[in-house]
């Protein structure tokens, strides 16, 4: 699985039409996307353009594990 970023939001409209059903991926409200290596060439021969983030981290792999708002005891 690797990070991608996709600059407008055009861009990522396109990409998840088009990764919707074939791929299973991950997206943020940042236009970033964790999917599948062989995504990326199908991704580039469709036209649309992001840039490489890299390999995902165990990080990403996980839902947060608690609220970032603090509690008042």
């Amino acid at each position: 699985m690797v990070i991608l970023h996709i600059e407008d939001a055009e861009m990522e409209e396109k990409a998840l039409g088009f990764l919707a059903g074939r791929y299973s991926f991950k997206t943020w409200d940042n236009r970033d996307l964790m999917l599948p290596e062989p995504a990326l060439g199908e991704l580039a021969a469709q036209g649309i353009s992001f840039r490489s983030k890299g390999p995902a981290t165990y990080e990403h792999f996980l839902a947060p594990l608690r609220n970032s708002l603090a509690l008042t005891v």
